[in-house]
């Protein structure tokens, strides 16, 4: 009698849980795990912005892992150890953005003072202008106003570094990054399957083999979008210096220069070195060459923005054009150039992974953790080996 009782108040409770419509329960099924995913990502996403320092220089390093470490391999084809190949490849990135910087300085230095001088009449011609055309604003308001300007930048200076650039802003911040992301760049060329086995060593066992072909496959992502966004740089930079020098706009060789190193910093960047080849164009040639040389600016960057970086990067590192360019404005959104600059290359391994663990590319039951400790046993002993005989020849030679 007691279970029949039981069984009958049980029952309302089976199928109240039955009520709600199957879709609505997938619904509420699959809400509660997005919020719980996006909660995670939101604290990922926290403690990066708390330890920046670290992170940027970490993820630049990275990306300078991805462009050198080809010349560390073939180095090490042909014959040489891999810390030649290491010193090579750093020796030849120092050697170029030395002689990048050194050719801006040069040829900057000689005509700086002549475009300061030259600043400053275009200045002075400006107020002449403005008070002679009576259009009831003063020079002393013109002064007044540049005056309030330059000191509310002065002003709110750390503010606005901070929140375009998200990263370091004093001396000692700025030089403890670069030395993190030396150091960071040289253990990785010369230890970086080491470090990524060590790294791999944490997960359990099973989990070895998907996670390394993922990894591998993001890690190919990342290297060619570095080689495609040098070559993306390059054209900018032969695009506006070309057109600034059949414009007669003076030091198109060092505009180039800068046009090639600030594509490297989306958007800032470019807009940032096409407004000063137009201001070196209005300085020295007058508003209507200003006015070409601003049109072969936007002219080169909305080829950028939307043939180079669409097509050319979105080929290169399999994600969809539209892809891109949503990738890098929501960069800049969340993290400013950091984020733009990241966005990309994050993007791009993130649908590497995803296809490679989709697709199951690894081989099933293998360890590559193992595999490669074991293969590193081997070479100990090898060397090991080898280092006693020659030292036994050494002896008998001597003896």
């Amino acid at each position: 009698m007691d279970d029949t009782k039981s069984e009958d108040a049980a029952e309302p409770v089976r199928n109240a849980s039955q009520e709600l419509p199957l879709g609505v329960r997938v619904a509420a099924a699959w809400s509660w795990r997005l919020i719980t995913i996006g909660l995670a990502l939101a604290g990922v996403l926290w403690l990066i912005i708390q330890i920046r320092i670290i992170v940027i220089p970490v993820l630049i390093a990275i990306l300078l892992t991805a462009l050198l470490a080809p010349i560390v391999h073939r180095v090490q084809q042909l014959g040489a150890p891999r810390w030649l190949g290491v010193i090579s490849a750093l020796a030849i990135f120092i050697v170029a953005v030395g002689a990048l910087v050194t050719l801006i300085v040069t040829q900057l230095r000689s005509g700086f003072d002549d475009l300061a001088k030259r600043t400053e009449a275009q200045w002075h011609d400006l107020l002449h202008w403005v008070e002679s055309n009576s259009l009831g604003i003063s020079a002393e308001q013109i002064d007044g106003y540049v005056d309030q300007l330059m000191k509310t930048i002065d002003e709110h200076q750390s503010e606005i570094w901070n929140g375009a650039l998200g990263v370091a802003t004093t001396a000692g911040q700025m030089v403890a990054g670069l030395l993190l992301t030396l150091f960071s760049l040289i253990f990785m060329l010369i230890d970086g399957k080491r470090i990524w086995y060590w790294v791999l060593g944490f997960l359990p066992a099973k989990a070895h083999a998907p996670v390394d072909a993922a990894g591998s496959a993001g890690w190919v992502s990342v290297g060619q979008y570095v080689r495609v966004q040098i070559f993306v740089a390059f054209a900018d930079a032969v695009g506006i210096g070309v057109g600034a020098a059949l414009l007669g706009v003076p030091m198109p060789i060092p505009i180039a220069v800068l046009v090639f190193l600030g594509s490297f910093i989306p958007f800032l960047g470019a807009i940032t070195t096409g407004a000063l080849a137009a201001f070196i164009a209005l300085v020295y040639n007058g508003p209507i060459n200003a006015l070409a040389m601003l049109g072969v600016v936007i002219l080169v960057n909305q080829i950028e923005g939307h043939v180079l970086q669409p097509l050319v990067m979105g080929s290169a590192v399999r994600v969809h054009p539209l892809g891109v360019v949503l990738a890098v404005s929501t960069g800049a959104l969340v993290a400013g150039i950091p984020g733009a600059l990241f966005a990309v290359p994050i993007v791009a391994s993130a649908n590497s992974i995803v296809n490679t663990l989709v697709e199951k590319r690894w081989i099933p039951g293998s360890d590559p953790v193992a595999d490669y400790h074991r293969r590193e046993k081997t070479h100990h002993r090898a060397r090991s080996r080898a280092k006693l005989v020659a030292r036994l020849r050494r002896k008998e030679g001597h003896s």
